[in-house]
């Protein structure tokens, strides 16, 4: 391991090696990053990998916009493969959220996304399998799919590393050593690093890194179940991905043959939660699911598991310099929203580091201070994880 680094990234998900790569572009390449176990073993290998771009704030529509197009061209900008597969996503809300998602879809045009208000006639031409109500909200993204969080996460660490950068396994951080109001080195089993720039970008682990230096990150844990289903395919060869905003819960396919479903926010300690799935809890889902298509009453549960997403009061991410140490950067609180931003994420972040401030997307909305001064972000909905 390099003993002197020009920066030092604290997290191998896929915003820590993001964030590297983006770093290597912009000419930073002599960077270390630290992770505890392998690449993507934390809330990235856990995640559905849904890429789609309905939200209720400017910012994150317009990171997961740009991200969807470095995920569809993935092997022409980054180079290596992000295992995209195009499936179309529907958006269904309550009747009475309807007037929110019509603001959030006018938003979302307005910053170039593909997306439209559609009715319940449209998704019988596009999504026949799906059922609708006719007073549901309804909104179509044609381009939207899901991806490979390995593959992405391994293709940002690969070329990362053919630009100069060292990725370090099974070596977590110990300490950052501040000097002066700065950030000096990174302490680790394996050695220091001495290092101008440390970057936490550690999921549900980054509270407890910071908390070593001082610092509080308004960060919980919660624990999000998914379970995966056979599918009758000769009554439902294939569906889109569906925002089951009106039933708390997202649904989509998966390889041949089966569907993956996604629920559950409960708040739990990240070194003791179950990792499986509750049994009942998959039941009362299933049913959901058997509402919106049928046939999925018929199915068999195939396995499951629970990954962990890692809340701020908003739900939604911190994405700035920690003030006060200078040097110190964090990357965290992604809320269930991170795979789909990480491309335009591990951008901003860079250019944060290398120029002062992003100059692709503006994230001062999603600045270190907002919660002490009362800016919050808000969701037209409820269930916040999908919107």
């Amino acid at each position: 391991m390099r003993q002197t680094a020009e920066a030092v990234i604290i997290g191998g998900g896929v915003m820590g090696c993001s964030i590297l790569y983006n770093l290597a572009k912009l000419g930073v390449a002599n960077s270390v990053l630290l992770e505890m176990d392998v690449l993507g073993s934390g809330s990235t290998g856990r995640s559905q990998a849904i890429c789609r771009m309905h939200y209720s704030n400017p910012v994150t529509a317009s990171m997961a916009w740009e991200s969807l197009k470095v995920f569809t061209n993935f092997g022409e900008i980054v180079g290596g493969s992000s295992g995209f597969v195009h499936t179309g996503y529907l958006v269904i809300v309550e009747p009475i959220d309807r007037p929110g998602m019509e603001r959030n879809i006018a938003m979302q045009q307005d910053l170039g996304v593909d997306t439209r208000i559609i009715s319940a006639a449209d998704v019988a031409q596009l999504a026949p399998m799906v059922g609708v109500d006719d007073d549901e909200g309804l909104a179509w993204e044609p381009q939207s799919g899901y991806a490979d969080p390995y593959q992405v996460t391994t293709s940002y660490a690969a070329r990362a590393r053919e630009m100069g950068a060292e990725i370090v396994m099974r070596n977590p951080a110990t300490g950052i050593e501040i000097s002066g109001g700065r950030v000096v080195a990174v302490t680790t089993p394996q050695g220091r690093v001495e290092t101008p720039v440390a970057l936490v970008a550690a999921g549900p682990w980054s509270r407890r890194e910071m908390a070593k230096i001082g610092v509080d990150l308004p960060l919980s844990t919660v624990r999000h179940q998914v379970a995966t289903l056979t599918r009758p395919l000769d009554r439902i060869p294939h569906h889109p991905i569906v925002g089951d905003i009106a039933q708390s819960f997202s649904f989509r396919p998966d390889g041949a043959g089966m569907t993956m479903i996604g629920f559950g926010e409960d708040e739990v300690e990240v070194d003791s939660y179950n990792q499986g799935v509750d049994m009942e809890t998959v039941a009362v889902n299933l049913g959901k699911l058997a509402r919106r298509m049928p046939p999925m009453a018929d199915s068999y549960f195939r396995g499951g598991w629970s990954g962990l997403f890692t809340v701020t009061p908003d739900w939604h991410p911190i994405l700035d310099r920690v003030p006060g140490i200078e040097g110190l950067y964090c990357a965290v609180g992604f809320s269930g929203h991170g795979f789909k931003l990480s491309p335009m994420i591990g951008l901003a972040m860079a250019e944060l580091i290398v120029n002062g401030g992003s100059s692709t997307i503006d994230i001062s909305p999603l600045r270190f201070n907002r919660f002490e001064e009362g800016d919050l972000l808000t969701s037209s909905y409820r269930y916040r994880v999908l919107a």
